[in-house]
């Protein structure tokens, strides 16, 4: 069974790190701060975030569940990611779970450290990873209009 990501003070204290270090461009080249209106509140939230690449394909993961920065991704169609002093606003698309499938396996082998919270292994059928999609959204990133 997958584990359930907890809010704490030692998650908001690693995530400022990572958000200081991704700012300063440091640390892995897939990690960004990614920046989105809130949907109710319409105040600019920020977090950070890993993006899978594939040649010019680039996607974002909700590894951790339905988190609210992917709730506020869908509300609002956009989000701004910044690493190391540069920052651009792209459109965002969700996937079906079908689409999916190879973007959730290609961040399931490069990113370890949130495979706790997947039921699935790297042995996992198409379709189980197909039923991740509801729990672990995917948005292709799009150039703005």
């Amino acid at each position: 069974m997958a584990k359930t990501y907890r809010v704490n003070f030692g998650t908001r204290a690693v995530n400022r790190v990572f958000h200081t270090m991704t700012r300063l461009g440091f640390g892995k080249g897939y990690r960004y701060n990614l920046s989105v209106r809130g949907r109710r509140t319409g105040r600019l939230y920020s977090t950070p975030v890993d993006v899978m690449s594939s040649g010019e394909e680039r996607w974002l993961v909700a590894a951790y569940g339905v988190s609210d920065w992917a709730r506020n991704a869908r509300a609002a169609g956009e989000v701004g990611l910044s690493r190391g002093g540069r920052s651009r606003t792209l459109r965002v698309t969700e996937l079906g779970p079908q689409e999916s499938v190879p973007v959730l396996r290609q961040y399931w082998r490069e990113v370890p450290v949130t495979r706790a919270y997947f039921d699935v292994t790297g042995d996992s059928s198409d379709a189980e990873f197909a039923a991740e999609a509801a729990r672990h959204p995917v948005f292709r990133l799009l150039p703005p209009e």
